[in-house]
């Protein structure tokens, strides 16, 4: 059964039709995958999904129950948690204090374990709990975005460009960690520029090209075919 169901989404900039009626499931326990190039309407998916943007028409369902133009705080309570484009962790504020800013919609008498969970997830995190966020590195910065988003105990968890910007070292141990998270139980919804990568670890991927579903199917038949290669893999 289907934990996401997205239903002929359109969404607009002003006059621009950046969405243009895309429909995609994501299943229990799947890693799904969107791919395409810069421009196709990926994280624009994803801010919708995650209530950060309004859609002009159609219709998001999670876990059973609409969260069609549902304030963003509302989506996170029901289950699903998005680590954004860019990080946007608050650079001001601690690492401890970033991550109890994403544990916010949960009972103050969790705060500390789910701050455990996610040091025993990152320990660098552990090590820099009292550092301020903003001096932190691109990858533990992506560590602390990501332990950020999990501290809302996601069913789902969006991802979206985890790689952007880091080394390919640290590109690994992203990936990795999202393997691990998959292992653990939660679902994952991934945006992600690095298509072999993306497709290498998910289950199934869909391919957005100006704001349309171009192509669907299973990651690794995807990865073998001819146009996904052309545009995609190099």
């Amino acid at each position: 059964m289907a934990l996401l169901s997205v239903n002929d989404l359109n969404v607009y900039y002003g006059s621009i039709h950046a969405i243009k009626g895309i429909s995609f499931e994501v299943n229990e326990n799947e890693i799904v995958t969107l791919i395409g190039a810069n421009g196709a309407g990926k994280s624009t998916s994803l801010n919708t999904i995650a209530g950060l943007l309004k859609p002009r028409s159609g219709n998001v369902t999670f876990n059973n129950v609409s969260i069609t133009g549902l304030k963003a705080n509302r989506i996170v309570s029901h289950g699903l948690a998005l680590c954004p484009e860019g990080r946007r962790i608050f650079q001001q504020l601690t690492v401890r204090e970033n991550l109890e800013m994403g544990g916010f919609t949960r009972p103050n008498a969790e705060t500390e374990s789910s701050l455990e969970d996610v040091f025993k997830r990152f320990p660098r995190l552990r090590e820099r709990h009292r550092q301020i966020a903003g001096t932190l590195s691109g990858g533990e910065q992506q560590m602390l975005a990501m332990g950020r988003a999990l501290m809302s105990k996601p069913k789902l968890l969006m991802l979206d460009e985890p790689s952007m910007g880091l080394a390919p070292i640290l590109v690994d141990q992203i990936f990795d960690i999202i393997r691990e998270l998959h292992a653990s139980g939660t679902t994952i919804l991934l945006v992600e520029q690095n298509a072999q990568m993306a497709l290498s670890i998910a289950d199934r991927a869909y391919v957005l090209e100006t704001g349309r579903i171009s192509k669907s199917g299973s990651a690794n038949d995807l990865m073998h075919d001819d146009d996904v290669r052309k545009a995609y893999l190099g």
